[in-house]
């Protein structure tokens, strides 16, 4: 039954949106000419050369290489394996929907389970730092100091959503490939990388040749997506689906103690984070709550981000609902962390108290800047002990086996 009423709402939901195209043509033709601009000047050009490069290092082995290097890294840190790590960079790097791409690789290459594959995806779906610093920092809110505030506050959330995800699917099979722990590290590493290039086979030109197909058949989907939720936005705009939309937005920012100036930015974040991270400056809202809005939308990502994510995942059995999970968790934390950040950064920067939320008329003791600084110092902490041991463990594996490969003590 659930099934069946589901198919129906997709098909009714379909079938409204392709009557609507029909019916607003100008509007959904400027939309989409927008979005097709927005991906032919922006994403395509940032795109293409990591694709590119991701495929050939995969072909080349460099990416097993990374996965046994950075194992005791990424194991105890956010139980996924070293892989991760290779994911977690190519994705900030280049953004959304790069770590969905080459995680979607590795599940089928059988690098990693599907509850790692899950866990990657919770924690190395970001934003890249050019799209915060340059296009919302500086070309939408024109004050360029915002983007370390907003980049801190995304990344910083996006480590507290693997580390919580670290815990998930705690039951399940953890990993698909047998790797030996004995013998020093780099020379383990680099038994992986020939044995990986040996196995892939192909000649260089030929891996080049497949990378460049396989990265713009990728990236036109993703063009289609943009262009789609584009058009959707528009749709929803001026067919007047706004205010039924909007309505579960200011229940819950009257609550919260959100200015409802930026209902309009949150919904039209929930679905493309371009045109919603640029409603947020038109927003008459204190400062504030200007930036941690716009950082929630860019960790939430909008459901055209979802879209490519879902269908570059396709033909694994990686499931999305932990996804949606993580990005929902990952807005509320970044959200709360920019809050956070500001406050500490400038403790006059306007009323705190009409962001934070009230429970039966009790504030919740987040109103003062003691507050921020012991979170802060906290978060740090629960971050930097793991991390800073992992790191020091790696180092030590790794500088004890440089010397046993420098003394010739490496046997295979």
């Amino acid at each position: 039954m659930r099934a069946k009423l589901s198919a129906m709402v997709w098909a009714a939901a379909i079938v409204l949106a392709t009557i609507s195209l029909v019916l607003y043509p100008a509007a959904a033709l400027a939309a989409a000419k927008d979005g097709l601009t927005l991906f032919m000047t922006i994403v395509f050009p940032s795109l293409l050369p990591f694709f590119i490069l991701s495929e050939i290092m995969l072909g080349l082995g460099v990416v097993h290489f990374i996965g046994v290097l950075f194992e005791p890294l990424m194991r105890p840190v956010f139980n996924v394996p070293g892989e991760g790590a290779f994911v977690l960079s190519m994705g900030l790097a280049a953004g959304y929907p790069m770590d969905a791409v080459i995680t979607g690789r590795f599940r089928r290459q059988g690098l990693c389970s599907r509850v790692e594959s899950e866990r990657m995806l919770a924690f190395s779906n970001t934003a890249d730092p050019l799209f915060i610093f340059g296009a919302v920092a500086v070309g939408m809110f024109g004050m360029p100091m915002l983007g370390r505030t907003m980049a801190l506050a995304h990344y910083l959330s996006a480590m507290l959503v693997g580390i919580a995800f670290r815990f998930y699917g705690a039951g399940e099979r953890s990993s698909v490939v047998d790797r030996p722990r004995s013998g020093n590290i780099l020379g383990r590493a680099v038994d992986a990388l020939i044995k990986a290039r040996e196995e892939d086979g192909r000649p260089f030109g030929q891996l080049m040749g497949d990378a460049v197909n396989d990265s713009i058949k990728t990236l036109w989907m993703i063009c289609g997506f943009i262009m789609l939720f584009s058009t959707l936005v528009k749709i929803v705009d001026v067919v007047g689906l706004y205010p039924i939309m909007a309505t579960p937005f200011e229940w819950l920012f009257r609550l919260v103690h959100i200015d409802l100036s930026l209902v309009k930015a949150a919904v039209t974040g929930l679905f493309e984070i371009d045109l919603g991270a640029g409603a947020v400056v038109k927003a008459a809202a204190p400062l504030p709550q200007l930036v941690a809005m716009a950082g929630a939308i860019i960790a939430w990502s909008g459901l055209s981000v979802h879209g490519q994510v879902a269908s570059v995942l396709t033909g694994t059995d990686i499931r999305m609902r932990p996804y949606m999970i993580a990005r929902l968790l990952h807005a509320i934390l970044a959200y709360v962390l920019t809050i956070a950040l500001m406050n500490m950064a400038n403790p006059a920067l306007l009323e705190f108290t009409r962001i934070i939320p009230v429970i039966g008329g009790l504030p919740l003791g987040f109103v003062q800047p003691g507050f921020w600084a012991m979170l802060m110092r906290g978060v740090t902490w629960a971050l930097g002990v793991p991390i800073g041991l992992s790191v020091l463990g790696g180092a030590a594996a790794a500088v004890t086996g440089g010397l046993r490969w420098a003394g010739f003590h490496h046997t295979r």
